[in-house]
């Protein structure tokens, strides 16, 4: 009589594991090799630039001498003895409040008109998007001819109906919301996201709260900003992002009103009338390329950095926020 041993369960052959564990290192060479230019690049033009401007904001730098070593005076100095930065925070503050909310409302507007037309969509989304695509300094010297006080179209239309247009870029009064229906008029990208989420919403989330009696006000309180709500705090992240970052057509529109530009574009007076333009990136470039002050002008974009990111780093958390509410409801 012969017996047999019960047969016990047996590992996987050696070469087995082998061959998967080169399978993992060849995945994750792979995915390296593929990462490595977008992370050079970041490291390159982000990383570096980063860490040199922090060190540079404790030094006093003029680009000629070495760094010299000065701790917090410069953010001191920020704070404390510095009044046109006062000016230049404040005038961004009001473009951040006033652009932001006016950019979004009326990108929302235009894309909900637009999703409603029946016919003619194409063009009129073109020539609402085609504003985006013109150099911000040739757009902001039209603008500034558009809004001449005395020769401008606008204000000879507004004369036809008994209105006085005012100085626009000639007034501390009325400079920043003439910036601001500038930018407004170059806002067509945002414009074209904003539509692409509204013709995404279903139509029979539509349907079903027309069905429960809701009118056209409690369906796009109901159905659509839901809906968009993500696209919406997008939109308000990039706008706060732009005024905070508000350059170009400032420095442009002051120029061009004041009439100090040279050929060459530079100049003389940046800030006219009475600061009124005077935007944070504006005094930082002053401070930079003009003083060549490089250690406060570091220290200042190392506070715009730490502005832009806590701003971007609230709104994210309270659209996660929201969504998580929203999934739980």
């Amino acid at each position: 009589m012969t017996s047999t041993l019960p047969v016990e369960a047996s590992a996987p052959p050696a070469p087995a594991k082998v061959r998967a564990g080169a399978r993992r290192a060849k995945r994750r060479r792979t995915v390296f090799f593929f990462m490595a230019p977008a992370t050079l690049g970041f490291l390159i033009f982000f990383g570096y630039p980063l860490i040199a401007t922090v060190y540079y904001s404790f030094t006093r730098y003029d680009l000629i001498n070495p760094p010299q070593w000065i701790g917090f005076e410069n953010y001191v100095r920020m704070f404390t003895s510095e009044p046109l930065v006062k000016t230049a925070a404040y005038n961004t503050l009001w473009l951040v409040i006033i652009l932001t909310v006016c950019r979004v409302l009326f990108s929302l507007g235009v894309a909900s008109v637009i999703s409603r037309l029946k016919s003619g969509v194409g063009i009129v989304r073109t020539l609402c998007y085609l504003p985006a695509l013109a150099p911000p300094a040739a757009a902001t010297l039209a603008f500034v001819f558009v809004f001449n006080p005395e020769f401008g179209p606008v204000n000879r239309f507004l004369r036809l109906l008994g209105i006085d247009g005012g100085l626009w870029f000639n007034s501390p009064e009325m400079s920043k919301p003439a910036l601001t229906l500038l930018a407004l008029w170059g806002s067509g990208e945002l414009m074209i996201i904003i539509l692409a989420a509204l013709l995404d919403v279903p139509a029979e989330q539509y349907e079903a709260a027309e069905l429960d009696g809701a009118g056209p006000v409690r369906r796009f309180w109901h159905v659509t900003l839901p809906s968009i709500s993500p696209v919406l705090l997008f939109g308000v992240v990039n706008s706060m992002i732009y005024a905070l970052q508000f350059f170009t057509q400032a420095i442009v529109a002051s120029s061009a009103s004041a009439g100090t530009a040279d050929v060459a574009g530079n100049s003389k007076l940046i800030g006219a009338p009475e600061n009124s333009t005077l935007t944070y990136p504006i005094w930082l470039y002053v401070q930079g390329f003009r003083y060549f002050n490089m250690g406060y002008a570091a220290a200042m974009a190392v506070l715009l950095f730490i502005v832009s990111a806590g701003f971007t780093w609230i709104l994210v958390r309270q659209l996660r926020k929201a969504q998580h509410q929203e999934e739980g409801a």
